[in-house]
């Protein structure tokens, strides 16, 4: 392990800025609303955001921060595609947040970070209507970006989940095939503080919304099941699948591309973190919902109230 005080080679700055976002501590709130896509990062701060401070764009990846009207300092910030783009994005986010730029340490006292993704998905049960949010308490992690973060196990339910998704691949996967025994799925977990603070706000909002099982991909194609290529999948059907996997009361409930790794990296530095994911798609049912803006004004609306919960606003 290296050790502190950190090298620009490992946490590059320039002029006082993280290399990818181009933010300085002071530019980011501690309560935060993170997207894939940036053009939603100037949907949710126009609609909800006032006081602006800062828009920044940079390598594609835009934050604005402001205030919402109570009075809550908001940071609303691009994770771009994918748990590869995030990894990056939220490194530097807790990196503003825990290390003196000054002296290039970690600080003594580390504020907590209160993080939501508000994005879309696909759903997996047929049952659930278009515009449903998902409220994520479980993320399955099929890409591999969480490998590389050897944080234990927040609790037996991701043992047991990591180990049925585990059986359920090696069940897919062809016995001649290349990667038989090759992909090592990851669970991890929103904090139930999170959690509860999304459940509550979307009562409020009397949105219709769901708690349950995430699961997170490492690309759109073949990695959610679908069969566009003339490369056949390594993993057939796999959204029919993964849609029979639960875990007591929760199901597999939707597909994204993030939520595994925010959860997977936020949780054990006991920073809070979760999703809330309207469904576009209904996968079974093969539906899709074009005009998802609405759904996902809502999502944000959800996310908003709940981050004004976790800092004790009533």
């Amino acid at each position: 392990m290296r050790e502190q005080p950190f090298h620009p080679p490992d946490l590059p700055l320039v002029a006082g800025k993280v290399y990818h976002l181009n933010l300085s501590p002071r530019d980011l709130s501690a309560d935060i609303i993170i997207v894939g896509d940036p053009e939603r990062v100037d949907f949710i701060a126009d609609e909800f955001l006032r006081d602006i401070e800062l828009r920044v764009e940079h390598r594609g990846l835009r934050t604005v921060t402001g205030y919402t009207e109570w009075g809550q300092r908001i940071s609303v910030t691009t994770s771009g595609m994918g748990t590869p783009s995030l990894e990056i994005v939220i490194n530097e986010i807790v990196a503003l947040h825990e290390i003196d730029f000054e002296t290039m340490e970690r600080k003594g006292e580390i504020p907590t970070i209160n993080i939501i993704r508000v994005g879309t998905s696909g759903g997996l049960q047929e049952e659930r209507d278009l515009g449903t949010l998902v409220i994520t308490e479980y993320a399955v992690g099929l890409d591999n970006t969480g490998l590389f973060y050897d944080a234990p196990y927040p609790d037996e339910n991701c043992e047991i989940l990591e180990r049925k998704v585990k059986e359920l691949i090696e069940g897919l996967i062809d016995k001649n095939s290349r990667f038989r025994g090759k992909i090592f799925p990851y669970v991890s977990k929103a904090h139930p503080d999170v959690v509860r603070a999304l459940e509550e706000s979307a009562r409020e909002l009397k949105a219709p919304h769901v708690r349950g099982i995430t699961v997170s991909n490492s690309g759109f194609f073949a990695n959610q099941g679908r069969s566009v290529s003339r490369i056949p999948p390594t993993l057939p059907d796999l959204d029919l699948h993964i849609s029979k996997l639960s875990l007591g009361d929760l199901k597999a409930e939707n597909m994204e591309m993030e939520a595994s790794f925010l959860l997977h990296f936020m949780f054990p530095l006991g920073h809070k973190a979760g999703a809330v994911c309207p469904v576009i798609a209904n996968r079974p049912k093969d539906e899709f919902l074009g005009g998802y803006q609405e759904s996902v004004r809502l999502a944000a609306e959800v996310a908003l109230k709940a981050l004004r919960r976790l800092r004790g606003w009533t």
